[in-house]
């Protein structure tokens, strides 16, 4: 093997404590012996979900030499309750220790910059490679075996059980149900996420009718006793009667026929979407990327990519689909369809003239109008949340993923991370902002929200429920609170900032190169003043970045991507691999700042 830089892993530290690992707490000593890899990540963030499906494999096949450790490293407020962590393990099927880490300490001892964030520590207790970003399952996977021949020839490997212990199952009707669609029955369908399941529910909300699917992870059509589901979300009643299913983590499109039960495929391969795929096309032929919810609108289904940051289209007459509303990048700008920005979009709801988007990551309610152009009710950006109500430039919110359009021309917004419902009424007058009012309070993470006569039946996901509630005729009081992502700040020198992204090609791969160049770097900044030269695309993963004069703080936003192949001549069709990260790196600049900015997004940073 290449020699490898000696970098002691420091202690793995956090006030939460250990989850999964029967009330132990985990040092890294405890680990010698056994390839360890820390998944820095956290429950907001779609990417973070991928890399869990992506290391189910190999947490599977390593299992006697490799520990997954889950560093919860959190984003927004609500993310920093230990209850909300221990939820997000059951929800998402965590299968390996995850060690609660509040206050970000073991995020910054090991310089992590991004969720999500691989660390492979080897059996020695030494940091040998850093991944960030989604892609990197094969190239972990190679790591691995290279780990595992060098120190079992040196006696340096332990195999045997890792220290996962599973908690004791709960037995409820619901377990983290997503989204809700009232049926012309007067039943209520309801996608039971973790569970992999759909429910029927009678008119009450709470007496189960029938469940449809196995109830194991899967990916089958058919009758309603075996088809199979992976972490379904949105649902929304199609023309013909039937329901178009979000197949979130099977990246699909699924119906469900109500009056026979059957279940089947109308979108996507089961297969993730990534930069360079086709975004048209026959709608079974092309991948998809963790579509969250989908509406009924203007003769078509919407469908919330939120993997790719994106509003796509299935059109159910000629059984095709394309990509929407915006360009892939992570942010919040508005405007024409096609160069509009969305951050992980997650819910919708068809009103008469407009279709409405929550914008989880950006915390914001956004629409889109007939014409294509894309406009911001509320929400200024990735960095800003909380719980404030008022006009709505000024109002806030965390991380909604629910949006319910009421007769008057408001929109309900299940306010996911505030455990609220809140209400934002467009103005009357041209030129004014409209107002963002708070219906309710003390929902536990309310992810959907459906209208029944002068009821709203609210999906409270982490209480495993509905709640029905009266609307009021007035809002709730509640104590305004702000808040900013709670990150540190790196701190830049004036002028002239390298900009360097590392990627090192897994052993046995090399950049393809055939097509064209097999990079990509996309700079850009908040405020936008922060930098006088060097936004924009290029193909250099290295690039001369200069802050202007005056602007003292900011965020700059890179986004990177890279392909690698198979690097053997007698191979005639190569496996090739994209690998990509976007990062929001906060900066103060300041007189004894560093010149150089280096984002890791496979390998190591000799620089650093």
């Amino acid at each position: 093997m290449a020699s490898r830089a000696r970098v002691r892993a420091p202690e793995l530290i956090g006030k939460g404590g250990w989850l999964n690992t029967g009330d132990k707490d985990l040092t890294l000593s405890d680990l010698r012996g056994r390839i360890v890899v820390l998944d820095f990540w956290t429950f907001c963030c779609v990417n973070c979900l991928h890399v869990l499906d992506e290391l189910r494999e190999l947490e599977e096949r390593h299992r006697d030499t490799v520990v997954i450790i889950g560093v919860h490293s959190p984003k927004f407020v609500h993310e920093a309750e230990h209850q909300a962590v221990v939820d997000a393990v059951e929800r998402y099927e965590v299968e390996h220790p995850v060690l609660d880490d509040p206050e970000l300490a073991t995020w910054k001892q090991y310089a992590v910059r991004a969720w999500p964030t691989l660390v492979v520590i080897d059996p020695e207790g030494y940091v040998v490679a850093q991944h960030a970003g989604e892609g990197h399952a094969h190239a972990i996977e190679k790591l691995v075996e290279e780990l595992e021949a060098e120190h079992e020839a040196k006696g340096t490997l332990r195999r045997g059980d890792g220290p996962y212990v599973p908690p004791e199952p709960v037995a409820t009707d619901l377990r983290f149900p997503g989204k809700a669609l009232r049926l012309p029955t007067g039943s209520f369908l309801v996608s039971d996420t973790t569970r992999h399941q759909l429910v029927e529910l009678a008119e009450d909300g709470e007496s189960v009718l029938r469940r449809i699917g196995t109830g194991e992870r899967g990916l089958a059509d058919g009758p309603a006793e075996r088809a199979a589901f992976s972490e379904p979300q949105g649902l929304a009643l199609l023309p013909d009667g039937t329901v178009i299913v979000a197949d979130t983590v099977n990246h699909a499109l699924r119906t469900f026929d109500p009056a026979t039960g059957e279940v089947a495929t109308v979108a996507g391969t089961g297969k993730q979407w990534w930069q360079g795929s086709p975004t048209e096309g026959p709608a079974r032929e092309v991948d998809l990327s963790s579509p969250w919810d989908v509406a009924y609108f203007d003769g078509r289904v919407w469908i919330a990519m939120a993997g790719v940051h994106q509003l796509w289209t299935y059109d159910p007459e000629t059984g095709t689909v394309r990509a929407a509303a915006g360009t892939t990048n992570e942010g919040l700008v508005d405007g024409p369809a096609a160069e509009a920005w969305f951050a992980q979009p997650s819910g919708l709801a068809a009103a008469e003239d407009r279709l409405w988007i929550a914008d989880s990551e950006t915390s914001a309610v956004r629409w889109i109008d007939r014409e294509g152009v894309v406009h911001t009710a509320v929400g200024t950006g990735l960095f800003d949340f909380g719980h404030r109500d008022g006009a709505a430039d000024q109002a806030l919110l965390q991380h909604p993923l629910g949006v319910t359009a009421l007769p008057d021309g408001s929109v309900a917004v299940s306010d996911t991370y505030n455990h609220a419902l809140r209400r934002f009424t467009p103005p009357i007058e041209e030129g004014a902002t409209g107002e963002v009012t708070t219906l309710a309070t003390d929902l536990r993470e309310p992810s959907d929200a459906v209208l029944v006569g002068d009821d709203i039946v609210v999906v409270e996901s982490a209480r495993h429920r509905l709640t029905r509630l009266r609307l009021p005729e007035e809002a709730v009081r509640v104590e305004s609170v702000a808040h900013r992502t709670q990150r540190a700040a790196t701190e830049v020198a004036p002028g002239r900032l390298r900009l360097d992204v590392v990627f090192q090609a897994p052993a046995g791969q090399k950049l393809d190169t055939r097509y064209g160049p097999s990079t990509r770097l996309l700079v850009s900044s908040t405020p936008p003043e922060l930098l006088a030269e060097g936004e924009g695309a290029g193909t250099d993963l290295g690039r001369d970045l200069v802050l202007a004069d005056g602007v003292t703080e900011g965020v700059l936003h890179v986004s990177a991507m890279a392909a690698s192949c198979d690097d053997a001549p007698d191979i005639e069709y190569p496996a090739c691999h994209v690998h990509q990260q976007d990062w929001g790196v906060p900066v103060t600049v300041t007189a004894d700042g560093t010149a150089r900015l280096g984002l890791v997004l496979a390998g190591l940073d000799s620089d650093a």
